[in-house]
């Protein structure tokens, strides 16, 4: 949104979104056989809420505003989720081993490695279908995917741009591609305090189950082959060569310069349009060489991001005035909050926190913004941005933490935690609600290891 229209907006204007989210919390618990049926509406009426007073309030100015978030935010959003989850759903990964502690940590530590490099999104479509396959046998599989979303769809993305949007936006804002690298010390802290943490649990779990069974779990149950004898084997790995072609469209987006388009009033650059299109060709060309059995074997269906859609429209469309507000900085009916944050404590936390239930992307921006205008007002972006990295690197380490650390905390805080979640309750895994994944594991799990890396990192 413009940040004059921003400046305008009243803070009731964020009651639709808020109306939103708590319909993703409490309408699978309340209603859920209507839930099932008629959420796409549900996330269209609450859109629609938002979209009409705006538009008679505002008229071509809002106008402008709901087509720029749908052309330039919500499309390019669901064309790269699209093509990762197509992708990574044509890759079968199939192995004899089964769910112990240790081989779940390493399946965990594994996914967290390759978020960095191939999105957390990518990662985790890639590991999810086989991470519960290998837990089949076990009865308590819900804290399992929490600790994946943790580590494979977010924290796990933290070191380059291409493992999460918001280290993108400062790729495209000036910050070198591998300067993210700094964040691996705080990276590392929360990696090894959840991984340590879910050994303990998982450990707790299996010997409950065991007790419960009748007995200890035996060794030819533990080490069942998976048909072929192998160890491990992947079916389907040409598509390793498309989420490569992903991943070039996204460094070339950030790296070409095209002229501006005109869409419907919303500016766009060519490289943006180049990087949907190549998004789109290499999902159809996966779903084009990919035998459909080998999809129906990796339990691949289309609910999972079909859910993520039209949500997630409900969401881009109702958050719209709140990210609004936020930009419009001091001007804005939240200028309290983006005055009050002058340390780095404070950038971790209110960019955590808003990125937590906001898109995390342009509330990184935001942030970025505010520090920039905190130490060089009125200086050149490119110049602005070079001295922050040299003169407060701090500040920037611990904006781009908070944007990625804390997607964990909700369901929405990043789009492949919805999928994952969706993924896991196909195959049968009772996930928690909205607020019963933030009281059950997110409050308990994550907040004391952030609190441990203000403390180290942010203090």
């Amino acid at each position: 949104m413009e940040h004059s229209l921003g400046t305008l907006l009243p803070l009731y204007s964020s009651i639709p979104f808020v109306f939103m989210l708590l319909s993703i919390a409490l309408g699978p618990v309340l209603f859920p056989k209507f839930w099932h049926h008629h959420f796409p509406k549900v996330s269209f009426f609450w859109a629609l809420v938002l979209a009409i007073p705006l538009l008679i309030a505002y008229k071509g100015e809002a106008l402008n505003e709901l087509l720029e978030i749908i052309i330039a935010d919500y499309i390019p959003f669901l064309v790269l989720l699209w093509a990762l989850y197509t992708v990574g759903g044509g890759i079968l990964v199939k192995t004899s081993l089964k769910g112990t502690p240790w081989v779940n940590a390493g399946f965990l530590l594994i996914g967290t490695v390759l978020a960095s490099w191939m999105g957390t999104t990518g990662a985790a479509m890639l590991l999810i279908r086989p991470f519960l396959r290998i837990n089949k046998h076990r009865k308590n599989r819900a804290f399992m995917v929490a600790f994946f979303i943790f580590l494979v769809a977010n924290v796990g993305g933290a070191l380059t741009p291409l493992g999460d949007p918001p280290l993108f936006l400062g790729f495209l804002h000036g910050v070198p591609f591998f300067w993210t690298l700094r964040l691996i010390q705080p990276m590392l802290v929360v990696v090894i305090l959840l991984l340590i943490v879910y050994v303990v649990l998982d450990f707790r779990y299996m010997r409950k189950e065991q007790l419960e069974a009748g007995g200890a779990v035996s060794a030819q149950e533990t080490t069942a082959a998976n048909g072929s004898g192998k160890v491990l084997e992947i079916l389907g790995a040409y598509n390793f060569l498309f989420l490569v072609g992903i991943v070039v469209s996204i460094l070339l987006s950030g790296t070409l310069k095209f002229g501006a388009i005109n869409i419907l009033g919303v500016e766009r650059h060519g490289q943006d349009l180049l990087q949907i299109g190549l998004l789109l060709l290499m999902g159809i060309l996966s779903l084009v060489v990919t035998p459909q059995a080998l999809r129906k074997e990796n339990e691949f269906t289309w609910a999972p991001i079909a859910e993520v859609a039209y949500l997630f429209f409900g969401i881009f469309i109702t958050m719209a005035p709140v990210l609004a507000i936020l930009k419009s900085g001091s001007e804005g009916a939240l200028g309290f909050v983006t005055a009050a944050v002058q340390q780095p404590i404070h950038y971790f936390w209110v960019t955590g926190a808003l990125s937590s239930f906001l898109d995390n992307a342009p509330t990184y921006l935001t942030f970025f913004s505010t520090a920039l205008g905190q130490y060089y007002p009125g200086v050149v972006e490119t110049t602005a941005v070079n001295s922050l990295i040299a003169e407060h690197p701090i500040y920037l380490m611990a904006i781009s933490a908070g944007a990625v650390f804390f997607g964990a905390m909700t369901y929405i805080g990043n789009a492949p935690n919805f999928m994952v979640r969706s993924i896991a309750e196909e195959s049968g895994v009772p996930m928690p609600s909205f607020f019963g994944y933030i009281l059950k594991y997110s409050l308990i799990f994550l907040l004391p290891i952030f609190i441990i890396v203000t403390l180290i990192f942010f203090l």
